[in-house]
């Protein structure tokens, strides 16, 4: 810890038994504040932290951390006879520092998922005005748009599971576990709830808001921005931008011109065509990493059972989650998205292609887990181009949906046929949810590479060996996964501006810099702050 005085810390590892109350938590924080010559009775107590250990499955646990804030200043010396993990509380609050750079345009926001939704609310609480724009549809109308998809095959390329208000996200299980470490998080966490997000995202390990909650929470941060002077505007495509002498810039979209003063490139990870913009642009962009391969669908029973045990079910340990991995080969296989009682979803935002993701609500009670088994691509895997990327996971979508019929079906396979290169058995214990049913037996080794193939077979392996029952013969297939990321980096420099430009600020999943909800918040929220540290707040009126 820091040798300044603190004034708040978090007591953690306090790890008990799952039939001992929650309460008996907070009573060891407050021991551990007396042993530092502290008085409970001054200090607020909350939990901060609640994760499971299920490494015994016959002795579970629950890990609690406990943060302790109080008003008198402490040396830290004073927690050395304490006997649990001490750290120090840090400060969660924005340095929101104003600009005098002036303006009388607002700055333009391209894209409503969680990055571009974050920058946008910031930029109008501090009097920015900002217009948000995005090709799809509001809520209502994208779930509409993708209830027809899943029961004609009718795809809107323009307001689908990847485009429209909320983004990607909106359809997904709501998860908002990062691996970046950032004070935001906390930020981001406390906004969710303030916009009728369940509390217990703020402390649990893993947590998750659900498809059907966030839609409601994306409208009322919508309606919050326009209360404030902002401006949404749907089915609006940006078409191109120009930088201007005077100091603006001019946005083309399909609705006309938008004059304003910077633009927020908060696109998400399939604007594949204003990819190829940005590109033909001359825009700085370079290849990335990225990842591609199936869905794996489980009954969620057994992966309760597989995880807990005789303690599956239990009211504290809730659905059963995993994330597995395997680098052994060297290039690496993991799980990820993983939605327990959810179903796998059509994510196709192009024509000819099947893309699959997965979806859940808050409940999670489907009967049905999932999760994608994705295998890395590295740059040198491809032609080294960024359109090369793109190519190659269009390729993928393309095969995946001819193998599926040509009609938006996705191709299906047992574990026990993929990994027996045979194939032909029909599911019946565990039955396939993408678009209810409508799937179509084949071969993944006909539409995935080979190293994606030998990679999902190790992975399959090894995490039969972590998780009993992961490679069950009768667990099922589908593909393709090919939406996890970018396979791009839309360059920036330190004040995240894009290379070359001096008022275009690419951001989020879609730039390169993010990969899931709270991350792509997180650098939404990063690129307002830059704005309004360059920027004057406007007077603009609706």
């Amino acid at each position: 810890m820091s040798d300044k005085k603190i004034s708040g810390v978090l007591v953690g590892g306090i790890s008990l038994s799952l039939n001992t109350d929650e309460e008996e938590a907070y009573k060891i924080a407050a021991t551990e504040m007396k042993r530092a010559g502290l008085s409970p009775a001054r200090i607020h107590f909350n939990l901060c932290k609640r994760s499971i250990d299920a490494r015994k499955k016959d002795d579970i646990k629950i890990v609690y951390s406990i943060a302790a804030r109080f008003d008198e200043a402490i040396d830290k010396a004073a927690f050395n006879r304490c006997k649990y993990h001490i750290s120090l509380l840090e400060d969660e609050t924005l340095d929101v520092r104003y600009g005098c750079e002036k303006t009388k345009e607002r700055p333009l926001v391209v894209g409503m998922g969680p990055c571009g939704l974050f920058a946008a609310l910031l930029l109008a609480e501090n009097g920015y005005c900002p217009i948000i724009i995005d090709r799809g549809d509001p809520i209502d109308k994208r779930i509409e748009a993708y209830k027809q998809f899943v029961k004609y095959g009718i795809l809107d390329t323009e307001s689908n599971i990847q485009f429209g208000a909320g983004g990607a996200g909106t359809f997904s299980d709501g998860k908002l576990l990062t691996r970046i470490n950032d004070p935001k998080i906390s930020y981001v966490l406390e906004r969710f709830c303030e916009f009728g997000a369940p509390e217990e995202i703020l402390y649990a390990a893993k947590p998750h808001i659900g498809t059907d909650l966030l839609s409601g929470i994306v409208n009322k941060m919508l309606e919050r921005i326009k209360a404030l002077g902002g401006k949404v505007i749907y089915r609006c495509l940006l078409e191109n931008f120009f930088e201007n002498n005077d100091g603006t810039v001019t946005a083309k979209t399909n609705q006309g011109e938008i004059i304003c003063s910077s633009v927020v490139l908060a696109i998400g990870h399939s604007s594949r065509d204003t990819y190829e913009t940005l590109i033909d642009k001359g825009c700085a962009i370079e290849t990335k990493s990225f990842s591609v391969g199936v869905r794996i669908e489980h009954l969620r029973e057994d992966i309760d059972k597989a995880l807990y045990g005789k303690f599956a079910g239990h009211e504290k340990l809730g659905k059963g989650e995993y994330h597995l991995s395997d680098t052994t080969s060297g290039r690496g296989v993991y799980t990820f998205c993983m939605c327990p009682g959810g179903t796998v979803v059509a994510a196709a935002s192009e024509e000819g292609g099947v893309v699959v993701n997965g979806m859940s609500c808050f409940a999670r009670d489907g009967i049905n887990s999932n999760s994608a088994v994705a295998v890395s691509v590295r740059p040198s895997d491809l032609d080294g181009t960024p359109l090369g990327a793109i190519e190659f996971q269009r390729k993928l979508e393309r095969a995946a949906f001819l193998a599926g019929g040509g009609d938006y079906s996705a191709p299906v396979q047992t574990v026990g046929d993929f990994i027996g290169d045979v194939r032909g058995t029909e599911p019946k214990r565990i039955l396939p949810t993408y678009r209810d049913g409508k799937v179509r037996l084949s071969e993944m080794r006909e539409i995935l590479p080979d190293f994606v193939v030998s990679e999902l077979k190790l992975g399959l392996s090894s995490f039969n060996k972590k998780l009993k029952g992961f490679a069950c013969a009768d667990a099922v297939l589908s593909g393709v996964e090919s939406r996890t990321s970018a396979p791009l980096r839309i360059l920036r420099n330190e004040n995240m501006i894009a290379i070359g430009y001096g008022r275009i600020y690419p951001c989020g999943e879609g730039a390169g810099y993010a990969g899931g909800i709270t991350s792509a918040a997180v650098d939404g929220i990063r690129v307002a702050l830059k704005i309004i540290e360059r920027f004057e707040p406007l007077e603009v009126k609706n």
